[in-house]
């Protein structure tokens, strides 16, 4: 059920100046579910929709310090954590959850390469998300590359990605699990879900488009928005695809490269 007085999300990732992906895609999806968007900025990309030209790193303690002031005063009932770069950043964030976030449950998208390709978190980041970040994680969204990459599994097929969900969740330590499927080819697109309680499978039409840009900061940041007012894991991701496949299917057409989504689907 959702709650009215909840809807407070801590965003932590990083800016893409073309508007489509990181931070500016997480606040306009939490804001478009009826959520409240903070952030704590881990690095300014230079980017469009054809691609990842540079990347400036936040140091790590002012990134401590964002998610310190915003936790100090006003809370969180989520928090989703997007592109961290860095080993120092990961481990900056996870230090800070304990810290002042205990408890408050976690999306984690394990942002590693942009759409362009363009890699955006280095491979020691990788093994401490891997390692150590993953038994806060209420949620990891990975897609089959990303889960490829944490579990050791090959995610070319369903059983891959029921495979990596099981690594993720009852070897690595994550609570739950959405191993994405819009890298595998098919005509339809399935994201396996793996909690605690059970496994479920999504399925949807696969949209032919070049509207893909942000696709899974959209996702994750929805399914983070539904939970900080109270909806249920399963709730979540299902409502989440839903507004992701409208979004998607309401695409503006702006730019060259991946297109962005129309977050906004809904109210105009």
């Amino acid at each position: 059920m959702i709650d009215p007085f909840k809807g407070r999300v801590l965003i932590i990732a990083g800016s893409d100046s073309g508007g489509g992906a990181g931070v500016q895609a997480d606040i306009k999806t939490i804001a478009a579910l009826g959520g409240y968007a903070m952030t704590a900025i881990t690095a300014i990309t230079v980017q469009n929709t054809i691609g990842v030209s540079n990347v400036h790193e936040i140091p790590p303690g002012i990134v401590r310090e964002q998610i310190e002031a915003v936790m100090g005063d006003l809370g969180a009932d989520c928090w989703k954590l997007g592109m961290m770069g860095s080993a120092a950043h990961v481990c900056t964030v996870m230090e800070a959850w304990y810290a002042v976030g205990d408890g408050v449950p976690v999306v984690l998208d394990p942002v590693m390469v942009a759409k362009g390709g363009a890699s955006l978190l280095s491979g020691d980041a990788v093994a401490v998300i891997r390692d150590e970040m993953m038994p806060i994680a209420a949620m990891v969204t990975p897609n089959a590359p990303e889960a490829e990459a944490l579990t050791g599994v090959p995610v070319r097929d369903l059983q891959g990605q029921r495979r990596a969900a099981d690594v993720l969740v009852n070897r690595l330590g994550a609570f739950s699990a959405l191993v994405k499927g819009g890298h595998i080819e098919g005509d339809s697109v399935r994201d396996v879900l793996l909690t605690r309680d059970g496994e479920r499978v999504f399925e949807s039409p696969r949209i032919v488009t070049r509207a893909t840009h942000g696709t899974g900061c959209t996702l994750a940041s929805a399914i983070a928005a539904y939970m900080a007012q109270g909806a249920s894991l399963d709730d979540a991701v299902e409502q989440a695809r839903a507004y992701l496949m409208q979004a998607i299917l309401h695409a503006p057409g702006f730019g060259q490269g991946h297109g962005p989504l129309k977050h906004n689907w809904a109210t105009r």
